[in-house]
């Protein structure tokens, strides 16, 4: 699967290494249609499958696949799959994938950065000083309402972490998805591109 997108001529290779975990329905094409996009522009990507193949085609079936499977063990196949991977590497994550990033980074203190689609996820209180954060979230958004925006934005100063938060108006929660009702193809092509500056920016 190719993304159908272009990049300016002075992306190199290689960038940077990331681990881009996926939304509550479970590992699906726009996951892995975001990692071809990140390949194609030169970094490694990963995209553990926390599901082990299972999917969701609804919001309401994607939280009984979370609830059954079980947070613990979510995370559990989470911290399995950044094994090998070097420290440094990117943690990103897709909706749920946020918050999974979020448990995560606590154990992965010399992360390069961190990159979060449709959520928020939890700062630690030892994140290091510059820790490069960009959020992408719609605006209004049930799941990064503003107050918790405004609220994660202010622990995030407190932690002393770089953090951006992108906000996209009058689009949905998953509008970076084509295969769903809630797609907007200029904001999900301009998170891309953000997305794509942002990393070339961490590249070694």
């Amino acid at each position: 699967m190719r993304a159908d997108i272009s990049f300016p001529l002075n992306y190199h290779k290689l960038m940077a290494h990331v681990v881009l975990f996926h939304s509550v329905l479970g590992l699906r094409p726009v996951e892995l249609s975001a990692a071809e996009r990140l390949r194609l522009a030169g970094h490694d990507v990963v995209t553990p499958d926390l599901y082990e193949g299972r999917t969701a085609s609804t919001l309401d079936q994607g939280f009984g696949l979370m609830h059954e499977i079980g947070w613990p063990a979510i995370t559990q196949r989470a911290r399995r799959s950044v094994e090998g991977l070097p420290l440094d590497a990117v943690l990103g994550g897709i909706s749920m994938g946020a918050g999974v990033v979020g448990t995560l980074l606590p154990d992965r203190p010399y992360a390069a950065a961190v990159l979060l689609l449709h959520a928020l996820a939890d700062i630690p209180t030892a994140a290091r000083a510059g820790l490069p954060i960009q959020v992408h979230v719609a605006d209004p958004d049930d799941f990064a309402p503003p107050a918790d925006i405004a609220a994660w934005l202010d622990a995030a100063a407190l932690t002393g972490v770089d953090a951006r938060v992108f906000t996209y108006r009058h689009v949905g929660h998953f509008y970076s998805d084509p295969s769903l009702p809630d797609h907007d193809e200029h904001a999900s092509s301009l998170t891309w591109h953000r997305i794509l500056d942002f990393l070339q920016s961490q590249s070694h």
